[in-house]
């Protein structure tokens, strides 16, 4: 069937807010998406559902569901099999756009990296010069970002000069972590953790009793207790951070670098059957994306 681009733009929306809540979508989500006006969309809506392609819902938290002849309309027989990949831009994800389709258009060019993006979702909401993030993808976990230097409104689609891609690595953190583990006693003294850390060139380092996790110190903690008026014979209990944040070996990297930011550590003590194995830094992780 010939639909008008605008039923094509409502149809796209209200197939991708379905899958984001599971429940019937009102006229008046998809107008907020769309930019459009509300009356507008409904108008539309009794056109779709005379034709198959939407089923009204009614009641309060009534609304708009897709049938299976929507899908089929828009060849997107295998939409609730695809994973989501979302897009960002000013400062959070968009809301009723993921991306379908990266093609890289440039990528023989030695000074151009361009691609087109297929979106399921409305291209309206974007403008020429923007910045936009994509990804995670769910193979790769590419994320590409760059700025739109045009759009396809028919295609629903956006042309990208790429400015950044990195696929963030699958591999668990025991491919990546610091090993075998330079470790302290608790018992030991500020001068013999000093002496260690100088002898292995290294900042930190667990406190493990009998194959037990009791804590971590490093050279700040040390500092800053000495600052403190702290003797050099005061213990590493003294001064060690108890609650340290463990990772299971098998973690994947990508899963871990989180972790980081949001509880603003410098490293974590990767764990196997209990015990903790190894350690992973910043720098680790630096060694991984030598671009960064």
């Amino acid at each position: 069937m010939d639909l008008s681009q605008i039923q094509k733009e409502i149809l796209i929306t209200l197939i991708t807010l379905y899958h984001q809540t599971s429940n019937a979508i009102k006229g008046e989500d998809i107008a907020e998406v769309l930019k459009r006006n509300p009356g507008t969309v409904r108008n539309q809506m009794q056109a779709l559902k005379a034709l198959g392609l939407v089923d009204g819902v009614p009641g309060p938290k009534g609304g708009y569901n897709p049938t299976a002849l929507a899908y089929k309309e828009l060849n997107m027989v295998n939409y609730e099999q695809e994973a989501y990949v979302p897009l960002s831009h000013r400062g959070g994800v968009v809301k009723g756009v993921r991306v379908s389709e990266i093609d890289l258009t440039t990528l023989c060019h030695p000074d151009v990296c361009h691609a087109l993006i297929k979106l399921i979702g409305s291209v309206k909401l974007f403008q020429i010069g923007e910045e936009i993030t994509i990804g995670p993808t769910p193979v790769n976990k590419l994320f590409v970002t760059g700025e739109i230097i045009g759009k396809d409104e028919v295609q629903q689609s956006l042309l990208l000069s790429i400015s950044e891609m990195i696929s963030l690595p699958k591999k668990p953190v025991k491919h990546y972590m610091t090993s075998p583990l330079i470790t302290i006693s608790g018992t030991a003294t500020l001068r013999e953790a000093i002496r260690l850390f100088a002898s292995h060139h290294i900042h930190g380092a667990p406190i493990v009793e009998q194959d037990q996790l009791e804590g971590i110190v490093t050279l700040t903690d040390i500092v800053a207790a000495i600052d403190h008026g702290l003797p050099l014979d005061a213990l590493v209990n003294e001064v060690a951070t108890k609650n340290v944040i463990e990772v299971d070996a098998n973690t994947r990297l990508y899963e871990v670098i989180r972790r980081y930011k949001e509880k603003k550590i410098g490293r974590l003590v990767i764990m196997e059957l209990g015990k903790p194995v190894g350690i992973l830094t910043h720098s680790d992780i630096i060694g991984v994306f030598p671009s960064l």
